[in-house]
């Protein structure tokens, strides 16, 4: 996991110039990316590259097998690796921490906005039962009234229409007595 910290907090860290680290950077020794208009070292490469660097500017400690052969090792590097390994180490820790508790804060948020989803449904489903309830009152009464006004209007049509039967059969008797009359 790549750890990205800022190349100014890498310097001090690293104790270092920012010439050489940018020289590392140049060389390969050390990852890097810009983002935002600054500047980022990865923490993980950081520690390595002085590691390597201070194993070949300097004598080191070497172990073989159960021997240990070791020649002289400057201690103000091995301070300075051993301190920027603990700041590095801190940093990813620190780092580590703070996408957990945002990871955390984020879960509840969904979790809390899913339980206030799952109200509202309930709730929706309340009220369509209750429209639904509605709609089928107003249908029956509609039903109802159109099999009232059917009845009502038939039978004014059928009176309507036996007299428009009268008239008819007594014009159909007026045309057949005038016809028989000329």
């Amino acid at each position: 996991m790549e750890t990205w910290v800022v190349i100014d907090e890498f310097v001090k860290l690293a104790q270092l110039e920012k010439e050489k680290v940018l020289e590392m950077v140049a060389k390969g020794e050390l990852k890097s990316k810009q983002e935002n208009e600054q500047f980022y070292i990865d923490a993980g490469s950081g520690t390595h590259a002085l590691v390597k660097s201070g194993i070949t500017s300097g004598s080191a400690v070497i172990v073989q097998g159960e021997n240990a052969v070791s020649s002289a090792v400057d201690s103000e590097f091995v301070e300075k690796t051993i301190g920027t390994i603990l700041s590095l180490h801190e940093k990813v820790v620190s780092s580590k921490e703070e996408t957990i508790s945002s990871v955390k804060n984020e879960n509840q948020f969904l979790k809390d906005a899913l339980f206030n989803t799952q109200e509202v449904y309930e709730d929706d489903k309340k009220t369509i039962a209750i429209l639904r309830e509605q709609l089928r009152a107003a249908q029956e009464e509609i039903d109802f009234l159109k099999r009232k006004y059917r009845l009502m209007w038939g039978k004014a049509i059928d009176i309507k229409a036996k007299g428009n039967v009268q008239e008819q059969e007594s014009e159909e008797q007026t045309t057949k007595d005038s016809a028989k009359e000329s």
